[in-house]
């Protein structure tokens, strides 16, 4: 495990809308960019905010820096091609389906510069994570095949072919299975026809 101390510094990173959705469809621990050009760089402890573009910006997440921070280059060692570390960050909270709009921050490229006392006071705007429960996940597909072995191998192919944009997710709190509802990319999607018309 990373010893991640508080180092008292913070950061906005900004995190690109296309990114922004594919964190948004898979759950991932860590945030890993690369291509930052930016003559400050977060180090490890370092806590961030991560925010996606608009007017306010959003805070979509908060975490803290695990590696890819300044390092100095080892003269022995040399970097031929120019490429830095890519910044890992350790998600602490997440928000992506219910970005929390920041008045008054504008980022100044992909990683800027956050006062502690900012980056505490979006911490607290968030107050006290919601409490888990579980849930029932469900993928359901008709398919046609020789064999149940046969059945699942085009099951397999089906959902890596078309994933989480295509293929609608059906969730429903345990216990209360009526409850049910589908998902598309991450949000509430109308599976009846009838009710399309």
């Amino acid at each position: 495990m990373t010893d991640m101390t508080d180092t008292g510094r913070a950061w906005a990173v900004l995190l690109p809308a296309d990114r922004y959705e594919a964190e948004r469809l898979v759950h991932h621990d860590t945030l890993e960019l690369t291509g930052l050009e930016s003559e400050h760089r977060p180090a490890p402890g370092d806590r961030v905010a991560v925010v996606v573009d608009g007017e306010p910006p959003s805070l979509v997440a908060l975490g803290r820096v695990e590696s890819g921070g300044e390092t100095e280059q080892d003269p022995d060692d040399p970097d031929p091609d120019g490429t830095r570390t890519p910044l890992v960050v350790s998600y602490t909270r997440r928000l992506f389906d219910e970005p929390l709009p920041v008045d008054g921050l504008v980022p100044a490229g992909p990683v800027t510069p956050l006062a502690a006392d900012r980056w505490r006071g979006l911490a607290d705007r968030l107050g006290p994570p919601p409490p888990r429960r579980t849930w029932l996940v469900s993928l359901d597909l008709p398919i046609e095949a020789a064999s149940p072995a046969e059945a699942v191998r085009i099951f397999w192919s089906y959902v890596r072919e078309l994933g989480p944009r295509e293929l609608p997710a059906y969730v429903s709190p345990s216990g209360d299975e009526l409850a049910m509802q589908a998902f598309v990319l991450g949000a509430e999607a109308n599976q009846d026809p009838e009710e399309d018309d």
